[in-house]
């Protein structure tokens, strides 16, 4: 028996789909680059990657694993963007991967009541709809910063539509 799509399981599908589709494109980039250039900011005005990731984790845990999942919010926001040091690549992915993990596990759980309830998150009033909605539109952004900053660093295209024609027209 099959379950039925409802717009809400969807929704959330379609959300734990984007938040999956960006980890290995992270993963990618911390496995081209070296413990240094991580680390590396460009400049005094922008983020390494390192703090990008620490970063998202904040974001995704106080947003999903906090507000929409009702657990104690203790982020220290000026940390992750103050942090030079402290994580290797692999605890930098082990983290990250934890984070999304979690989320993803609150969003699969969140029923109608849940997604309608506004919540108040970093000061911001958010239903729990717009709380997934910026999460994932968070976490594709700095996504796509990260990949960015290491295409710059590697002077080389990382190939993430490698297997597919994005060439097809719609029918």
């Amino acid at each position: 028996m099959s379950k039925e799509i409802t717009i809400q399981s969807e929704f959330i599908r379609q959300a734990i789909q984007h938040m999956e589709l960006n980890l290995p494109r992270i993963e990618k980039c911390l496995k081209q680059l070296s413990e240094e250039q991580v680390w590396q900011q460009p400049n005094k005005s922008s983020n390494s990657i390192a703090n990008l990731i620490l970063h998202v984790c904040g974001n995704v845990t106080q947003y999903i694993i906090s507000g929409l999942g009702k657990n104690p919010d203790h982020r220290e926001r000026d940390l992750e963007f103050s942090t030079r040091e402290g994580y290797t690549k692999q605890e930098l992915w082990e983290k990250i991967k934890q984070v999304v993990e979690k989320a993803n596990s609150i969003m699969a759980q969140a029923d109608e009541a849940a997604l309608v309830t506004v919540l108040s998150v970093q000061g911001f009033e958010y239903s729990g709809i717009g709380i997934i909605m910026h999460v994932v539109e968070h976490f594709s952004y700095h996504t796509g910063q990260i990949a960015y900053w290491t295409k710059f660093l590697q002077d080389q295209d990382l190939g993430f539509y490698a297997d597919f024609d994005l060439n097809i027209h719609n029918k």
